[in-house]
C-alpha cells in the first residue's frame, strides 16, 4: 500500500521524489523546486506558513517536517488535526544520512536508493580545497546573520577546510553587526545564494578586500540527493574564490 506523503521540507521533498514510488507525494510546499516535476502534487503553503487545512485535506499518512525549517505552533497544529508527523533533526552530514533512512523507510522505500550510497562515498575521505582558512558565512543580510554552532552548512564548510569563525558562537544563526564582521578579520567570506541571495553584485562590496566565495544554496544547505554532488560544486567554487580572477 502506497503512503501519502505532504513534505514541508524541500530536501526531503527531493529525496522522496525521486526514491518513493510515483505519487506518494501527495502535497509540497511553495519552496519545493526540486525535482522541477512534482506531478499532482498541491502546494500547501511555505515552509513557516503552511496552510493546516489544505494539508489536512489531503489525508496524509505522514507529513515530513524539519525541527529548524519548520515552526513549532504550525507542527502542533497539524497533531491536533490528528496527523501523523514526523520531525527531522540535521546538525552535520552523519545526521543528515541517517535522518535520510529514516524518512525514506517511513515514506515505503523499500531499498537504500544508489544516490544515498553515491552521497556517502562523495564525503568520505574527502579532502579540503586548499589550506585551511578562517571564514564567516552570512547567511542573511538586513540584518547580518551568519553561521554559528551546530549546523549542517557549518559541518560541510568544516570538512572542506574552512574554519567558520562563528563556529563556537552560543546562537546558531548569530545577527552580527557588519563592523563586527569585518573586525574579525576573516580570510575568506562565504555567501551562499540561500535563504538570502548573495550575487557578484550583492554581497562582496560589503567586505573590501577579502575573497568571496559565492557557493550553492542548495549544495550548502539541501540534504538530499544534491550531497553527491556537492563536494564537487563547493570546492570548485572555494578554490576559485581564493585564486582570484584568472
Amino acid at each position: 500500500m502506497r503512503v501519502r506523503v505532504v513534505s514541508l521540507v524541500p530536501s526531503l521533498t527531493e529525496a522522496v521524489a525521486v526514491s518513493a514510488p510515483p505519487g506518494t507525494l501527495v502535497g509540497v510546499t511553495d519552496w519545493c523546486s526540486h525535482p522541477a516535476d512534482l506531478g499532482d502534487a498541491v502546494r500547501v503553503g511555505g515552509t513557516k506558513n503552511p496552510d493546516v487545512a489544505a494539508v489536512a485535506a489531503l489525508r496524509p499518512d505522514l507529513v515530513l517536517a524539519n525541527e529548524e525549517e519548520n515552526r513549532a505552533p504550525d507542527l502542533d497544529a497539524l497533531r491536533a488535526a490528528g496527523l501523523d508527523v514526523l520531525v527531522t533533526e540535521v546538525r552535520d552530514l552523519a545526521q543528515a544520512f541517517g535522518e535520510l533512512e529514516r524518512v525514506l523507510r517511513a515514506c515505503g522505500v523499500p531499498d537504500r536508493p544508489g544516490w544515498l550510497d553515491a552521497a556517502e562515498a562523495a564525503w568520505t575521505g574527502l579532502r579540503p580545497y586548499g589550506p585551511p582558512r578562517t571564514a564567516v558565512v552570512p547567511v542573511w543580510r538586513r540584518p547580518w546573520m551568519v553561521l554559528g554552532r551546530d549546523t549542517f552548512a557549518g559541518d560541510l564548510l568544516h570538512r572542506l577546510g574552512v574554519r567558520n569563525l562563528y563556529a563556537g558562537h552560543p546562537e546558531r544563526y548569530p545577527r552580527v553587526p557588519l563592523d563586527e564582521l569585518g573586525a574579525a578579520a576573516p580570510e575568506l567570506v562565504v555567501l551562499p545564494d540561500e535563504p538570502y541571495r548573495f550575487t557578484r553584485e550583492d554581497g562582496p562590496e560589503a567586505f573590501p578586500g577579502i575573497p568571496a566565495a559565492l557557493v550553492s544554496g542548495r549544495h550548502l544547505t539541501w540534504y538530499g540527493p544534491s550531497l553527491a554532488e556537492a563536494p564537487r560544486v563547493l570546492r570548485a567554487a572555494l578554490r576559485s574564490a581564493v585564486r582570484g580572477p584568472s
